[in-house]
């Protein structure tokens, strides 16, 4: 499968779909996976599937699966197929900490 600029009919705009997604929470950090940076992109397949580029805080990290039921959890009303492409290239860090990100984790306690 191949990407595509085209969205396809009914389906969200990605800027739905990143608001969406600020509603799963790293379980590890407190803080939603767009403001901490672990979601490198999001795009439509050729077929119609959202592919979202997403990274962990390490690849190590256990709670994959439960992130991934969050993003169920979240895009699964608003689209039929989607995929997630883990990327560990280049590697997450905390340079791609949004703005909105830094105060969260400083109201929960984190000297960042």
């Amino acid at each position: 499968m191949t990407e595509t600029t085209d969205i396809p009919q009914g389906a969200p705009q990605i800027e739905e779909i990143e608001e969406a997604l600020k509603n799963v929470i790293d379980p590890e950090l407190g803080v939603n996976i767009v403001d901490l940076g672990l979601l490198y992109g999001a795009s439509y397949m050729d077929d119609g599937a959202l592919k979202l580029d997403m990274t962990l805080t390490t690849a190590a990290c256990p709670l994959q699966d439960v992130i991934e039921e969050q993003v169920e959890q979240n895009i699964g009303t608003l689209v039929d197929e989607w995929r997630v492409n883990w990327v560990w290239m280049p590697p997450w860090g905390m340079e791609r900490i949004t703005e909105d990100g830094r105060d969260q984790m400083r109201a929960l306690g984190f000297n960042i």
